[in-house]
């Protein structure tokens, strides 16, 4: 075991949060300037997942499953609005322990509002119920899903998201700031990151929910529901140099079945950046689509996340390691790996970000490096035959990262700074580093992951 391994271990070991004698989560950052946020005290439903799949990795299951419990039992905090029924459906975003003299231990479930915008983490029930799949899958244990109180609280989740509304596409909607770009972003409408979630909890669900007369309807609906998101995706949200030149010869305002153009794409939308930075054996999922609306930024999360889930084809899963392996100054740089690119600068920053400093360009959501995604880009560098990428990747990781003590993020065109802003060994860091190295010893660990019937 080399010493970045064991620094990761310890910092693992020492992040794991007890609530009445039994461990359920970790805290987000252990700061050793102490200069922690005041909610990176929590233990938050996306950032415990990295965090989970080290733990089951390595035959600690006990953690998850209490981890699993605890958020389930934290809607009962949820304070509702009136006319807002379905509400309660929603999971927190973050839960704390907190210990008091008098009152004696106790825990805190925050639904959003405490986070910056006070947006719902649509993104937590997502991975509330993906992540149960993986632990009924490495551990064994089905009775846990079973449960009545959990088909419940599946139910409700499955019920919220697809619910039907005004919308005719089978994306779903969702504000800025409800996912990890938890700050506006220009992310509202259909992000892939959501999508790419949503589709792995609709095939997870299928295995999830019992074969009750109260469950049937909504069995039928979520495989249909998946079948149609996939299709769309990979033909609506597919960018290579041949579709680039079809949007680019676009005729708009067409009308009826025989439109070519049927969101209305305007081609002098199409960014400057775009036709020279696309490598002819290349191609991506672009962030956003929805009405006259296609957002061209190179989103690294949900498209790395669509190839682990199967959400694209063979094909152009291995277009998009292409990508990375043609462009990797730009998407990996000296710390793996960028969240976006390109970031937005100059007004267009402005208008879309409302002028926030924390995203500034090359920053933070705007095109900082984020160590945790480095699990998942070696997760999908392995189901691609890639694993020379994800090797490189590691290499990089290894030399900057325990020595920098586990940043948060990375801020520079080529990720060389440390977030200026960024808190210190930031626990998902380390864990995605270590489930980087889990998968590198254990290829086998891919099978744990949700994916389509070919993928």
């Amino acid at each position: 075991m080399n010493d970045a391994i064991e620094s990761a271990i310890e910092l693992l070991a020492s992040s794991v949060m007890n609530y009445r004698g039994q461990p359920v989560g970790t805290v987000a950052a252990m700061d050793p300037a102490g200069a922690v946020a005041a909610n990176y005290h929590d233990c938050f439903i996306r950032d415990f997942v990295p965090s989970a799949l080290v733990f089951m990795a390595d035959g600690n299951h006990a953690i998850v499953r209490n981890f699993l419990l605890t958020v389930l039992e934290l809607r009962s905090q949820h304070k509702c609005i009136h006319g807002h029924e379905l509400e309660p459906a929603m999971l927190p975003a973050s839960f704390r322990v907190i210990h008091d003299l008098r009152a004696g231990e106790s825990i805190r479930a925050d639904f959003g509002d405490q986070a910056i915008g006070r947006v719902a983490p649509v993104d937590a029930m997502m991975w509330w119920v993906i992540l149960l799949g993986i632990y009924q899958r490495m551990s064994g244990d089905r009775d846990l899903a079973r449960e009545e109180r959990v088909q419940r609280v599946l139910r409700s989740i499955m019920d919220l998201t697809l619910k039907e509304g005004f919308e005719v596409f089978p994306t779903l909607l969702v504000p800025d700031g409800a996912f990890m770009i938890d700050r506006r972003m220009g992310v509202y409408g259909h992000p892939l990151e959501i999508q790419a979630l949503f589709y792995a909890m609709l095939i997870t669900a299928l295995d999830l929910l019992d074969e009750s007369a109260e469950n049937r309807a909504l069995i039928d609906l979520s495989a249909k529901r998946a079948t149609s998101l996939r299709s769309y995706l990979r033909f609506f949200y597919w960018l290579d140099l041949n579709q680039l030149r079809t949007i680019h010869r676009y005729q708009t305002e067409e009308f009826g079945d025989g439109s070519i153009n049927m969101l209305n794409i305007y081609p002098e939308s199409i960014p400057e950046w775009v036709a020279d930075w696309l490598p002819d054996r290349a191609g991506y999922l672009v962030g956003n689509l929805g009405p006259g609306r296609m957002d061209f930024r190179f989103f690294a999360l949900g498209n790395l996340l669509s190839i682990l889930f199967g959400v694209t084809t063979r094909d152009e899963a291995a277009r998009i390691m292409f990508l990375y392996s043609d462009r990797w100054p730009d998407l990996i740089g000296e710390m793996p790996c960028k969240l976006l690119y390109p970031a937005v600068a100059g007004k267009e920053w402005g208008f879309m970000t409302g002028s926030d400093p924390k995203n500034a360009p090359w920053s933070y959501h705007n095109g900082g490096n984020w160590p945790v995604l480095l699990w998942a880009f070696t997760a999908a560098a392995l189901k691609t035959g890639r694993g020379d990428l994800a090797q490189l990747a590691i290499e990089t990781a290894d030399r900057a990262l325990p020595a920098d003590q586990w940043p948060e993020y990375y801020d520079g065109k080529r990720g060389n700074l440390i977030g200026r802003r960024a808190h210190l060994n930031q626990l998902w860091s380390a864990a995605g580093y270590l489930f980087a190295h889990r998968l590198m010893e254990n290829e086998s660990l891919l099978d744990c992951f949700p994916h389509g019937p070919d993928g």
